[in-house]
């Protein structure tokens, strides 16, 4: 099977991920270990035993995430299990990049760390959420945003699947178009438990802080293909990877499309690496023939096998 790894984003954490990674293996010892020195706060504790509502903060949940997914494609990796490609949702392209060896598992987590709190700023200057709707055309979308942005910032965040699109922007703005949308016909309309409005113009400050620690550490070429969370295309060089992570944190996600070119080009099999189950719905939805799995403990990291 040729299979792409795909790294889960904000949202799909919980309580007590990683616990037997931390309890069983070295490397996840170490990454923890790590982990807590760099972020200077026990987010060990945090992640073993909450609450929710200190984990589900964004200063919290990125680091963890990202944590908990790098040590299982690390682990998946020590095992000779090598994808031919791979993708991250949002965050997640920081855990497929360091897994890609474009930078060092502590490098990554500085960058997460600072584009954590940079978001949770941002978030706080500019009040500002997301909503999901579901059942609408693309199209249509884009066109009541338009609509809407001649008084407020409201902008297309994620295009995750068919009929599976999240809006971000001024919490007035993104009130007003979950309203249209429902007036055109959309299946369900939910607004996000988020701090702010990620994906969107809302975040030019945190974005002027990432560039900055962007522009100042070694990024490596990936030794195998990142699918771009802006351009749904694969980059291995250096400057492209630094490129599409400033230009990340502003822009849509355009997972769909990064799914369909990973297919289009040989993927045969995807597995999701990270806690939840988040992104193997949204395969699901956007090619029902093609295989698709999950690797969230050590246990399924020693019962996989790509036959």
């Amino acid at each position: 099977m040729k299979t792409a790894f795909l790294f889960p984003g904000q949202a799909s954490q919980k309580i007590g991920m990683g616990l037997d990674l931390y309890q069983d293996t070295e490397l996840g010892k170490k990454y923890f270990d790590i982990t807590n020195e760099i972020i200077e706060v026990d987010l060990k504790d945090i992640i073993f035993n909450g609450p929710d509502e200190i984990l589900k903060q964004t200063q919290f949940t990125q680091p963890a995430i990202y944590l908990v997914s790098v040590i299982l494609g690390d682990l998946l990796l020590h095992k000779n299990i090598i994808p031919i490609a791979a993708a991250g949702h949002s965050l997640g392209e920081y855990s497929a990049l360091a897994i890609s060896g474009a930078f060092s598992f502590e490098s990554g987590l500085r960058l997460v760390k600072l584009r954590a709190e940079s978001m949770q700023k941002a978030g706080e200057i500019t009040n500002g959420t997301m909503a999901a709707i579901i059942g609408l055309d693309k199209t249509i979308i884009e066109e009541i945003c338009r609509q809407s942005n001649e008084k407020e910032i409201v902008v297309p965040a994620n295009f995750n699947a068919p009929g599976q699109i999240v809006i971000s922007g001024e919490t007035d703005a993104v009130k007003y178009v979950m309203n249209l949308a429902k007036e055109a016909g959309a299946r369900k309309v939910i607004e996000l438990n988020v701090s702010g409005a990620f994906h969107s113009p809302l975040m030019s400050n945190a974005k002027e802080a990432l560039t900055n620690k962007l522009n100042s550490i070694e990024i490596s070429d990936a030794n195998f293909p990142i699918y771009s969370n802006v351009t749904a295309k694969p980059v291995v060089k250096s400057k492209e990877i630094r490129e599409r992570l400033i230009q990340q944190l502003d822009n849509t996600v355009l997972w769909q499309d990064s799914i369909l070119s990973m297919i289009k080009n040989g993927v045969t099999n995807f597995l999701e690496v990270g806690p939840g189950r988040v992104l193997q719905g949204l395969t699901k939805r956007i090619d029902r023939n093609i295989k698709s799995s999950g690797i969230e403990t050590n246990n399924d990291v020693n019962s996989y096998t790509n036959e």
